[in-house]
This record gives structure tokens, C-alpha cells and sequence, in this order.
């Protein structure tokens, strides 16, 4: 999938001139820019040029063919009209591999971070006057509703929402799939005790991504109790095996891709890594993951997932003997994702969702197979009840 960096996305095109003023009415983040609707982007004063640059970006984002953006972008066409250009003329024109082609062209590729015409999407509501803008609290959410057009482009709009409609359109989504182990049922009363994470000894490796950001924390951060990283806010703790896996990153792309959901829902996103190679936190932040990242040296949070003790499985037997990691690998290969071998891959790792204060593990998966993802769906559906008991 494409980086989540804001300099790569936006690339050498017209949006690049616009960099400062999206910082400045903090559109600082790619999963945020790209849920900008017309109404957002006339207030911060984008040209058509720029507008349809958005648009084009945005898609090639999801299909991962962000190399591309740059050709596109200055052939001064629209989306609509690059779709419809023939094969041959976007190979010979903007040098589109064939390969690459097949997924430019396919307008329900399964790249795609789709939402189903009943989701509503939770985003940030952005304005330029600065006395109008704060944050989405209760009854104010916003949301931003995904329109399937033929021609494949994307145009977002925002309609006022109350907590029931929310709650209605995320239990309208399917969830297929099953639950690894008892624990990942919320209905199921067998998950982790608090106990077992609340004193967990964490360092932090990278902070929540922003425009212009440094790309790495240069000195070492002093350790902290877990405890403190929810505190005052709920948090969705990301169990990463291992950074340079191809099905890891593509876990994190698709969570992080719905940032303005748990931006909306007052839920932070925070990955945990059970080791430190440098180039590889570097490569992972924030090019697959943009929200914070932690270390757990001892790997507690691992521990924990597995009932007090780490969960391993045998590359040979649990990957390539085994039907549904085979699957997971796939899935993650047709995205568009780059991948290395280094580090520790064998560790299971998993999620949590966990209460702000001392409310506990409200929500926790483990990875069984290899490339096993936490249904995102229901991961979001826990936090919406969390945002109501937040208010009370």
C-alpha cells in the first residue's frame, strides 16, 4: 500500500505548495487528507488542479502505485478521464507496468480500504476559522459517507450524526470472521486480566506522525508504565510480530488507514514492537504505521496475549504447511507491499483495546496462523461503546 508519509504522498505536484497550509489547519496526516470533501477543500482554498491531484492520489494510495502520481498528476487530466484512457497509451505515456495497469484499472480491487454504502465514516470536522474548529465529542461526530460511482471517482460528503446511527451502521457491517481463541469474543469473559499489562515497562520509539515531523525519536526515551498510555484517553495497542513482515505491515496499513474513525471516537493508535533494529522502526513509522510506537523490551504485552507465556510458531510447519497463513500472505502480496526477513518473526503478536484509567482489556485478539488480522470491524464497535462510557 502507499506510505503514509505526507512528503510521498502529496509528491512534486501542485498539492506540495499547499503543505504548510494543511499543517496549519491540521489536515497532517494522510488517512485524514485523504477524507477531505469539497466543502473542506474550497475552504482551505485548493485549486481545481490541486483537487483533482487529491483525487487521483487517493486512488492510486489505495492500489499502491504511488510512483506514479507524479506522470499522472501533470498530464493536467482527471481521474475520470486517466480511467478511461487504453492500456497501451498508459504503458507507452506514463510507463505503467502491465502488471500495475491490471490494478490501476480494476475500480474494486481488493487494495482498496472500502466501507459499505450503510458504514458512516467518523472524521474530524476542519475548518479555517479557527474559533469554529474542535474536536468531535458525543453527539457531534461528523460523518463522511462513500460514494460507489461508476466512473470511480470519490467524492465524500458530511451529514450530522447521533451516537445510535453510528453504532446502528458499524453493527450493519458483517464480521466473517471467526474467533481465534475464546478471548477474541467480547462476549466471551476470558480475556487477559488488567493486571497482566498495567505495569508493563514500555519505551517509546516514535510519536504519533504529523507533517514535517523528525522520522525518528534521535535520543532515548526514558521507560514509562503502560498504564500512563491510557491514562486519560482509550487506546488500541497493535501487537506487531515483527515490522519487516509482509502480512504485519499490511495489518498496520489497514488499521492506521482508518485513523479518522478512531480520531473521531477519542481512541489512540499505538504499535507495540518486542524489538529494536533501528531500520526497521524506520522503515515500518511511518510508511505502514503513523501512530506511535513502543518497545517492550521484555515483550509483556506478547506474554500476555498468550495466557503468561510467548506464542511461537515454526515458520516451516505454521507458514508453509498451513492453508490460511498461505492465504494471509496473499492476501498482503496482492497489496503491493514490500517486505524483508529481519528480526524475530516466530513470536505471535495480537490487539487490545483497552479503557481508558483503570476500565481494562475491553477487546483482545491473538494471531493463531501467521498473518492472522483482528477484524477491524468489531475492534471498531468496541470503541464505540468505549466512547460512551467515556461520557458518562
Amino acid at each position: 500500500m502507499g506510505s503514509f508519509l505526507m512528503d510521498e504522498f502529496v509528491g512534486n505536484g501542485s498539492l506540495k505548495l499547499l503543505l504548510p497550509k494543511l499543517l496549519k489547519e491540521s489536515w497532517d496526516d494522510v488517512p485524514t487528507f485523504k477524507m477531505m470533501n469539497m466543502e473542506d477543500m474550497d475552504a482551505v482554498g485548493m485549486t481545481k488542479e490541486q483537487k483533482n491531484a487529491l483525487e487521483i492520489r487517493s486512488y492510486l494510495h489505495d492500489r499502491a502505485l504511488m510512483q506514479y502520481g507524479d506522470k499522472l498528476e501533470a498530464s493536467g487530466k482527471s481521474l475520470t478521464e486517466l480511467l478511461d484512457i487504453n492500456e497501451l497509451e498508459l504503458s507507452s505515456q506514463f510507463g505503467i507496468r502491465r502488471g500495475h495497469i491490471a490494478r490501476f484499472t480494476d475500480r474494486t480491487s481488493t487494495c482498496v480500504v472500502t466501507l459499505p454504502p450503510s458504514y458512516s465514516l467518523l472524521a474530524r470536522k476542519r475548518t479555517t476559522a479557527r474559533s469554529m474548529s474542535k474536536s468531535i465529542r458525543g453527539s457531534e461526530l461528523w460523518s463522511a459517507v462513500s460514494k460507489k460511482m461508476v466512473t470511480a471517482t470519490k467524492s465524500l460528503r458530511k451529514t450530522r450524526t447521533n451516537d445510535e446511527s453510528v453504532e446502528r451502521s458499524v453493527t450493519e457491517l458483517s464480521i466473517k470472521q471467526d474467533p481465534v481463541f475464546n478471548r477474541n469474543d467480547p462476549r466471551v469473559d476470558n480475556i487477559s486480566p488488567y493486571s497482566a499489562i498495567e505495569n508493563i515497562s514500555v519505551q517509546k520509539l516514535a510519536p504519533e506522525y504529523k507533517i514535517g515531523m523528525e522520522n525518528l525519536i534521535k535520543t532515548k526515551t526514558p521507560n514509562l508504565k503502560a498504564s500512563k498510555l491510557w491514562r486519560d484517553k482509550p487506546v488500541v495497542l497493535h501487537c506487531v510480530r515483527r515490522p519487516g513482515c509482509i502480512m504485519c505491515r499490511a495489518e498496520a496499513h489497514q488499521l492506521y488507514a482508518r485513523k479518522p474513525i478512531f480520531d473521531a471516537l477519542g481512541i489512540q493508535l499505538i504499535a507495540v514492537l518486542h524489538e529494536q533494529i533501528d531500520s526497521e522502526v524506520n522503515d515500518f513509522w511511518p510508511h505502514y504505521w503513523g501512530g506511535m510506537v513502543i518497545l517492550d523490551r521484555n515483550k509483556e504485552f506478547f506474554k500476555a496475549l498468550g495466557g503468561g507465556k510467548l506464542l511461537k510458531g515454526k515458520f516451516i510447519t505454521g507458514f508453509f504447511f498451513n492453508s490460511k497463513a498461505l492465504a494471509n500472505y496473499k492476501r498482503a502480496k496482492s497489496m503491493g507491499i514490500e517486505q524483508n526477513l529481519k528480526g524475530e518473526g516466530e513470536i505471535k503478536g495480537g490487539l487490545y483495546v483497552v479503557g481508558s484509567g483503570k476500565k481494562g482489556i475491553a477487546f483482545e485478539f491473538v494471531e493463531k496462523n501467521f498473518g492472522d488480522w483482528a477484524p477491524i470491524a468489531e475492534v471498531i464497535d468496541i470503541c464505540i461503546k468505549l466512547q460512551k462510557q467515556q461520557k458518562k
